[in-house]
């Protein structure tokens, strides 16, 4: 709770992956039984380096760091990121790496499947996308883009803010020569969904039910912060809570005038 108050208040951008997702898309894409902490840290691995693939090849556009997180976050709150990769295949697997041949198309409509999320999370009927940056690697066509876009829209396979733009934003990039892969195209999807609430609502519950017994709270007593009282925690609550309500706001298109009330107007 401390930690999640800090990345609210003084991060441009967080990459949120926990380990059940992991360890499910080990389980289920590379066929590993018990996935150890190196396979896990494997996908993980491969996930940042594929979203800095447009800084290393750069490209004519998301080509700086601060390029790509403007275009994912609109409003400064709400800066916590979902990541998706396909398709995965691991050396030490062998059932992994037989993967069938992979279109744009495939990679961009299994990028949207909540199973391929690297984060567990509990979407809503409301759940919706604020932004989706989708980043292809390898032998694909500008054309072949253009018109997985257009199926993607046909099929109503992404449901977006109702007062943004409702548009996946597509970086193409090289595949880096020193790695071989068995896959044709591959892609990263970083995307500020708003169901990223579920799991801090998640947080807030157990938290709760930790504070009400006043759990493991002695050893922090020792610090002079919490010497004459435990104010930090519950003031952290409340800045999570805030950051749950907004992501709730960002589904309504009375998101605009989210928080005009509590900020008094200026007269001239």
């Amino acid at each position: 709770m401390l930690a999640l108050k800090r990345l609210i208040h003084n991060a441009d951008s967080v990459v949120v992956l926990d380990n059940a997702a992991l360890s499910r898309i080990a389980t289920d894409r590379l066929h590993i039984p018990q996935p150890t902490f190196e396979q896990t840290n494997q996908l993980v691995s491969t996930v940042m380096s594929a979203s800095t693939t447009t800084l290393r090849y750069p490209g004519y556009m998301n080509n700086d760091l601060v390029g790509i997180v403007a275009s994912l976050i609109p409003t400064p709150r709400c800066h916590f990121l979902t990541t998706a990769y396909t398709p995965f295949s691991s050396e030490q697997v062998e059932k992994a790496k037989s993967i069938r041949k992979t279109t744009v198309l495939d990679v961009m409509r299994r990028l949207l499947q909540p199973k391929n999320r690297m984060v567990s999370t509990v979407p809503s009927k409301r759940s919706c996308y604020i932004s989706v940056l989708d980043i292809i690697q390898g032998e694909a066509d500008p054309t072949d883009v253009h018109k997985s876009l257009l199926r993607i829209r046909e099929r109503r396979l992404a449901s977006f803010i109702p007062w943004g733009p409702a548009s996946i934003q597509v970086a193409l990039s090289k595949k880096s020569p020193y790695v071989q892969t068995p896959h044709r195209v591959s892609g990263l999807m970083l995307a500020n969904h708003t169901s990223i609430a579920s799991l801090f609502k998640r947080t807030c519950d157990q938290y709760d039910k930790l504070r009400r017994r006043n759990a493991f709270l002695e050893q922090y007593r020792k610090f002079n912060m919490f010497a004459d009282d435990l104010d930090e925690f519950d003031d952290s609550r409340n800045v999570v809570q805030e950051l749950i309500d907004e992501y709730e706001a960002c589904e309504t298109p009375e998101y605009v005038n989210f928080g005009a009330k509590d900020t008094p107007m200026e007269t001239f």
